[in-house]
């Protein structure tokens, strides 16, 4: 059965731009009023969402809803891989964790994903008039073939267009899509509808003779050319935003150590983007810097994280910034690294265990095999004085307990406290991911970490902004007629030559 509605963008590379133009042609079809979802079969990243119905997908696809007017649900990543290892991942189906495998394992177990991905592609289906989906990595991993589910394998079994994008800001970009395009069968090369070439600065007249001879030497349409957008925001799915906009002279200095195995680090999107902010990443083997506020961010694997984080140095220079009067907030694994123990029975996150924390709040925590998933809503109180709303979404599995917890940071719409702030006041933790993104808080923290005045950022109205963004040069700068065309009419199979 044809999949009319539906179009799939594929990339030559990790990072081409799949995930932007995903989201851009989402905003794109909302604004004219239409009815449509974006899909990713399979996806790898440790940044992720929780849905309304509790369970978690891939974060790229949650901002692709949002896009699209929508609240995330997990038919929109049905399969999503959360690596733990170099070889092996957590496998999440339908929002729900179902085990660690090692990739040999997972690439077996591919074959009964797939019910999972067709299954959720149906029902979107059944719902909305258009379904973007969104490819993984690149076609033309010929190790990753067998069994595919995240590109041509869906695009062959679903009946549905393929667009690929490349991204001539890495270089090589003729060489990019002409290899891709070589190493498909040629059912899949004839499945391929056209190209789009992402981030382009300069003269486009420059470019005209290699989109000529690209379109003549594949028979392939180049569907545009994408300018690059200096300022553009979009969170990432999974690499590190290292870019830092411009700030005040005046700013706060925020660190964030880049942990091996650093998850949600979206979160701190908001705080690299205020212009009351100098926030720092800081990788291995880099001293940490002076700073006014050092964020311990999410993890994977916080056991072993957390002994990364020692061979470094930091857990002394975190000692030191304390005595010299900084602040220190933990979230959601590094809130655990900042108790008396982590302790992992089950072998959660790798080998069974416990191991020491840096000793600086009184709490314990235990990993336990139910990951708890949830969105919430209620007040955030570093101030005595003043307690601000807040929202956000917790996704762990362990459960922490102690002294510390006695002086929570939030406090719940339903009771609940959560967090906890130590009895001096200068450190603070939390499992609440994405708390960041109500400027009250960042307001709040920004002046708990020592900034007098903080200049006003709305960080939700900056991604409507920069979506609109998007959608403009999609639409100034592509071909929508055959994009929509592609999306409308079913899909003919060209005769292979």
């Amino acid at each position: 059965m044809k999949s009319i509605g539906t179009l799939m963008v594929q990339g030559t590379t990790s990072d081409a731009g799949k995930s932007t133009l995903v989201a851009g042609l989402c905003r794109v079809l909302w604004r004219k009023g239409l009815s449509v979802a974006p899909f990713k079969p399979q996806n790898m990243a440790l940044n992720s969402a929780v849905t309304a119905d509790g369970g978690e997908i891939g974060r790229a696809q949650a901002v692709q809803a949002y896009a699209c007017g929508l609240t995330p649900h997990i038919d929109m990543n049905p399969v999503l891989l959360k690596p733990n290892s170099d070889t092996g991942a957590q496998v999440i189906i339908h929002g729900k964790p179902l085990s660690n495998m090692e990739a040999t394992v997972y690439h077996d177990y591919k074959q009964v994903a797939w019910n999972a991905v067709e299954l959720s592609h149906q029902r979107l289906r059944a719902v909305y008039d258009y379904v973007i989906v969104e490819g993984a990595g690149s076609p033309a991993e010929i190790n990753l073939r067998e069994n595919d589910i995240a590109n041509m394998g869906f695009a062959e079994r679903e009946d549905c267009p393929v667009i690929i994008i490349a991204d001539i800001d890495k270089g090589g970009v003729f060489a990019h899509l002409v290899g891709t395009l070589a190493l498909l069968s040629a059912p899949e090369q004839a499945r391929v509808k056209g190209f789009i070439i992402n981030r382009f600065r300069g003269d486009i007249a420059l470019l005209q003779s290699g989109l000529d001879w690209l379109e003549d030497y594949t028979g392939k349409p180049v569907l545009g050319v994408l300018p690059y957008l200096h300022g553009f925001h979009l969170e990432a799915e999974d690499a590190v935003a290292l870019q830092q906009p411009e700030y005040s002279e005046q700013a706060l200095h925020v660190v964030v150590p880049v942990l091996p195995h650093i998850s949600n680090h979206t979160d701190f999107d908001p705080l690299r983007l205020h212009p009351s902010v100098k926030l720092t990443y800081v990788g291995p083997d880099q001293p940490m810097p002076a700073a006014d506020l050092i964020i311990l961010p999410g993890s994977k694997s916080v056991r072993s994280d957390l002994e990364w984080l020692r061979k470094q140095g930091w857990n002394l220079q975190i000692s030191k910034h304390l005595r010299y009067g900084g602040k220190v907030l933990g979230v959601c694994g590094g809130f655990q690294m900042l108790g008396h123990t982590i302790d992992d029975p089950h072998a959660i996150e790798g080998e069974a265990g416990c191991s020491q924390g840096l000793d600086l709040l009184a709490m314990d925590t235990c990993l336990n095999p139910e990951k708890h998933l949830s969105n919430q809503a209620g007040t955030f109180c570093l101030d005595a004085k003043e307690a601000v709303a807040v929202a956000g979404y917790e996704i762990h599995c362990g459960i922490s307990t102690g002294e510390a917890l006695s002086t929570p940071l939030i406090h719940f719409s339903d009771g609940k406290p959560e967090g906890a702030v130590s009895c001096d006041g200068h450190i603070a933790g939390t499992y609440l991911h994405g708390l960041f993104e109500s400027s009250e808080v960042v307001n709040q923290v920004l002046q708990w970490a020592g900034l007098k005045t903080v200049a006003s950022f709305d960080y939700n109205q900056r991604k409507d902004i920069d979506l609109d963004r998007l959608a403009d040069s999609i639409e100034e700068h592509l071909d929508m007629d055959t994009i929509h065309h592609l999306l409308n009419d079913s899909f003919v199979q060209e005769s292979a030559e």
